[in-house]
C-alpha cells in the first residue's frame, strides 16, 4: 500500500509539523507521496495537484499497489478521485491584492461587490467564506466566470470517480474531538511548529502557504486563536463530509487505529 497526500498544504517543505504530514516513524511504516515537494515561497493550485496525484495513484494500481488517498482538503481529495473542469488558476498580482482588500475591508465586502457584478455567482456562495468570495472575484476579473455558470464546486458531489473507490469518513464524538484538537495544537507547538511558522515568514512565504491553518495565528503568538481556528474547521470538515456521495461514516470515538484500520480493510474487501 501507499498513501497519497490529498492535503493542500502538506505539499509544502518545511512545514511538516504544522500541516500534521506524517512523520519518519509513520512513513517507515507507509510510504507517502505528495508531501513537502513544493518550495515554500512557490504559489499552488489544485490544477498543478490534480495529474501529480493522478500519475501516483494509477502508478500505485498498474504495480499491484492499494493507494490510500489521505487527507483534509475537500477539493484536493475530489481532484484526487474524479477528473475536474478547472478553470485557470490566477496570477499571483491578483490573489495577492484580493486577499489585501479581504484583509482591510473583509470578506463581506468582497462579497458585496461580487453581488453587484456577478448575483448569481454571489448566490451561491456565503459572504463569509472569504476563500470562495476571493476566488469568484479572481476568475470574474480573468473573464472566466459566467454568471450563470456554477463553478468548480459543482463537481465536488458527483458520484463518479476514476477508479472503484471505498470513501472512508473518520467521525468522533464531538467533546472527544474537541479535546483532540486542544492537545495536537498543544503538541504541534511543543514540536516546533512557531519555529516552522517563522521560518517560512522569513523565507517568503507565498499567499497559499500562508493559508495553512494555524500560520497567521502562531505568526503573532495567539494559541488561542489557532485553537478555535481548528475547532471551526473540524466543525466545516464534517459539514462538507456528510455531503459527500457514498461515503461510509465510521465513528472513531474510543478506538485505537488498529481496530479502524482493520474496520476500513473489511469494508474495502
Amino acid at each position: 500500500m501507499v498513501a497519497v497526500s490529498a492535503d493542500a498544504l502538506q505539499v509544502y517543505e518545511g512545514m511538516p509539523v504544522l500541516t500534521g504530514a506524517a512523520g519518519p516513524d509513520e512513513q517507515a511504516r507507509l510510504e507517502h507521496r505528495l508531501l513537502g515537494f513544493v518550495p515554500i515561497h512557490r504559489t499552488f493550485s489544485v490544477g498543478e495537484y490534480m495529474p501529480l496525484a493522478h500519475r501516483e495513484i494509477d502508478d500505485a494500481l498498474e504495480a499491484g499497489t492499494t493507494p490510500i488517498v489521505v487527507g483534509g482538503t475537500g477539493l484536493y481529495l475530489r481532484a484526487a478521485l474524479t477528473d475536474l473542469e478547472l478553470r485557470p488558476p490566477p496570477p499571483e498580482d491578483l490573489r495577492a491584492r484580493l486577499e489585501r482588500e479581504a484583509d482591510a475591508a473583509g470578506a463581506e465586502a468582497l462579497h458585496a461587490r461580487l453581488a453587484v457584478r456577478a448575483p448569481g455567482a454571489a448566490a451561491r456562495v456565503a459572504p463569509a467564506d472569504r476563500s470562495r468570495v476571493i476566488r469568484l472575484l479572481e476568475l470574474l476579473e480573468m473573464g472566466a466566470l459566467e454568471d450563470d455558470d456554477p463553478a468548480v464546486e459543482s463537481q465536488l458531489w458527483t458520484e463518479d470517480t476514476r477508479h472503484p473507490t471505498l470513501l472512508a469518513g473518520l467521525t468522533m464524538d464531538r467533546a472527544s474531538l474537541y479535546e483532540r484538537i486542544e492537545r495536537r495544537v498543544d503538541q504541534m507547538v511543543g514540536g516546533g511548529a512557531l519555529e516552522e511558522v517563522k521560518a517560512a515568514h522569513d523565507a517568503g512565504a507565498s499567499v497559499t502557504a500562508r493559508k495553512a491553518l494555524g500560520f497567521q495565528e502562531l505568526l503573532v503568538g495567539d494559541i488561542d486563536a489557532m485553537k478555535t481556528r481548528s475547532r471551526q474547521y473540524a466543525r466545516r470538515q464534517l459539514t462538507w463530509m456528510r455531503k459527500l456521495p457514498n461515503v461510509e461514516p465510521i465513528d472513531v470515538t474510543g478506538r485505537s487505529p488498529e481496530d479502524v484500520a482493520a474496520d476500513i480493510a473489511s469494508r474495502a474487501g
